[in-house]
């Protein structure tokens, strides 16, 4: 049943919430398996910090290639279609990292993960703007804290499910088959799944109107860059989706560099994640009864900056802490920016969730450059240290301070015709 917005009715969009849950536990292990993939492969093929952070970089360059085609796919087959062909791209992707391993190259993993990547792309361009859509506005932000709990969740999963195959102390190529059997099992199993999932298409208000009619949402706009509180909101995002990937994909090294003799270093993937699933559930709890979702960006971004000066300044032993404080910081900053960045954009939705899935790329380029500044400050030293990963990750501040302007005043941009 739908209203005359095109959404779901409240009392039927439940179940359609829950098999979404289950597609961002997906995106979420897609991602978390960074986090120990990149010492793993560092090891086995000898790689500079640089080098290890291409991993980042191929999954989400994935991002920016196809955030446009995957809007067009949505256009052409609906956003449940898309989840489906997202499962099966995932799962190619998966099953590839086998024969990257028989071959022994890293060029041929860093393409599995491209493609992966792809699937992640198409997954992520159609369950946000379907979570934003199905349900209430002023709670979307509550619906994506929900989502957003089963997709750090399987942040700290994944590198715990690789480390039960993987020893990174004494990292093994063929070690990865089993796994990777396994992850492209479930995927082309989910697929199938939505095939018959009773998962209704849904329409944002104005979707449905014609490109040439005026329309009482988005006026007489006809270019998807007359809407600058998208744009900040694609900028806000690709900042934020950066400083979200980089601690979860750096602890593992920070604790390297704080600890030298520390073996279980997989333990230490949970940190991040336990510290976003906490804030998920505070927002859960507090959104919008209590809370707004612009004043939780607001808070939640300067906490951000708070636990950045703490990371920097602090010991090495509290800036393992600091990294789940950042991992609390991050969890209600891309449940608020979503629905803030594609309010009000009418017929030009689909195109602005895209967008919006470009600004992924964030995840590849900031921990890459971070992998950058690290290796500059290490110079010619064999290993870094605690105080080189302190000087690089001075680029979470600015950026936090970006995201935390984009709360205050500029998701309020609404007028350039």
């Amino acid at each position: 049943m739908k209203n005359n917005t095109g959404k779901v009715s409240q009392q039927n969009y439940v179940v359609p919430i829950a098999i979404v849950g289950v597609l961002f536990f997906v995106i979420g292990f897609g991602v978390g398996i960074s986090g120990l993939l990149i010492p793993f492969l560092q090891n086995a093929f000898a790689l500079t910090t640089t080098q290890s952070y291409l991993v980042t970089g191929a999954i989400f360059s994935a991002f920016v290639i196809f955030g446009a085609p995957a809007g067009l796919l949505i256009k052409k087959v609906g956003y449940k279609k898309t989840m489906l062909i997202a499962f099966f791209v995932m799962a190619l992707g998966m099953v590839l990292f086998v024969p990257s391993a028989a071959f022994k190259s890293f060029p041929f993993f860093l393409l599995a993960l491209f493609i992966g990547g792809i699937g992640n792309t198409f997954l992520q361009a159609a369950v946000n703007p379907y979570v934003t859509i199905i349900g209430p506005k002023e709670s979307a932000a509550m619906r994506m804290c929900l989502m957003g709990i089963m997709n750090k969740a399987a942040w700290w999963l994944g590198p715990l499910f690789l480390g039960i195959f993987l020893d990174i102390s004494n990292a093994k190529l063929e070690d990865v088959t089993l796994p990777f059997y396994i992850v492209t099992g479930i995927l082309v199993s989910l697929g199938i799944f939505m095939y018959y999932a009773p998962l209704p298409e849904v329409q944002a208000a104005g979707e449905d109107e014609a490109d040439n009619v005026e329309s009482a949402i988005t006026g007489n706009k006809t270019s998807i860059m007359q809407f600058p509180h998208l744009l900040l909101g694609v900028l806000a995002l690709f900042l934020y989706i950066g400083v979200e990937t980089l601690p979860m994909a750096s602890i593992v090294d920070f604790v390297k560099s704080v600890s030298p003799g520390e073996t279980d270093l997989s333990g230490y993937s949970k940190f991040v994640p336990i510290g976003l699933v906490i804030g998920y559930i505070f927002g859960v709890l507090m959104i919008p009864k209590f809370l707004s979702q612009t004043k939780a960006l607001v808070i939640f971004a300067s906490i951000g900056i708070v636990g950045s000066l703490g990371l920097i300044f602090g010991p090495g032993s509290i800036g393992v802490y600091m990294l789940a404080v950042l991992g609390f910081a991050n969890s209600l900053i891309w449940p608020s920016i979503w629905p803030l960045a594609i309010a009000d954009l009418g017929k030009f939705t689909k195109t602005g969730a895209s967008m919006l899935v470009m600004a992924i790329v964030g995840g590849a380029i900031i921990p890459f450059i971070f992998g950058v500044l690290v290796d500059h400050f290490k110079g010619a030293e064999a290993v870094a240290t605690t105080a080189n990963f302190q000087s690089a990750y001075w680029i979470f501040v600015p950026a936090y301070l970006v995201i935390l302007y984009y709360a205050l005043s500029g998701h309020k941009i609404r007028t350039k015709s």
